[in-house]
């Protein structure tokens, strides 16, 4: 291996980090349930505005 082939290997590497570690660090955790996204909330009838739950 010659030199120009080693720094090539180094800066292919050190590239490879480096979006690595914007991946892992620009990464948002999603909020379950945000917004009324996890649960039904009925919208017409007796039960209107109530939360559906999935015990029948």
């Amino acid at each position: 291996m010659n030199k120009f082939e080693f720094k090539n290997l180094v800066k292919d590497l050190k590239d490879s980090l480096k979006e690595k570690s914007f991946f892992k660090d620009l990464r948002k955790e999603v909020e379950t349930g945000a917004n009324g996204t996890q649960d039904y909330v009925v919208k017409k009838g007796i039960n209107k505005n109530t939360i559906a739950t999935t015990k029948q």
